[in-house]
């Protein structure tokens, strides 16, 4: 797949903006590994060759095990992950689906049970942050790496 623009090079107003809060989010405190997990999960849902690449690369250089890359999408029917992953998960996908029927009151109360408000808030400016990384990508076919 041949890439179409190069979006950081045409809108880098726009590309530092997206920079300011990865940035932001990669600093309010959640944890690295759930941030890894929950950039996965969307890239996974959106079907973001590109990012879904980069982000197992990152969580494994973080040390993330290769069966819980595996099963992030299937985290309800493994042991694998806690409580707040899971949370975390579920919160992913139904902000990444918002669209497709709007985020269901027994998800955000299982969110509010694992996360507090600013934590909440945080985590959705994660999702937000990677879904417009994944849209890029996917609308001007940015192509994984090989390496």
């Amino acid at each position: 797949m041949e890439s179409r623009i190069d979006y950081a090079r045409v809108a880098l107003a726009a590309s530092t903006a997206t920079l300011g809060l990865e940035t932001y989010v990669c600093h309010c405190g959640l944890e690295d590994s759930l941030l890894e997990l929950v950039k996965l999960r969307a890239s996974q849902i959106n079907g973001c060759a590109y990012c879904v690449d980069a982000h197992t690369k990152d969580a494994r250089a973080e040390v993330e095990a290769e069966q819980r890359l595996n099963t992030a999408s299937a985290c309800e029917e493994t042991s694998f992950f806690t409580e707040r992953e899971r949370a975390a998960l579920d919160w992913t996908e139904a902000v990444t689906l918002v669209g497709h029927g709007h985020v269901p009151d027994h998800i955000y109360e299982q969110a509010c049970r694992s996360f507090g408000e600013k934590e909440l808030v945080d985590l959705t400016l994660a999702i937000v942050v990677i879904n417009e990384w994944n849209r890029l990508a996917i609308t001007l076919c940015t192509a994984a790496s090989t390496n």
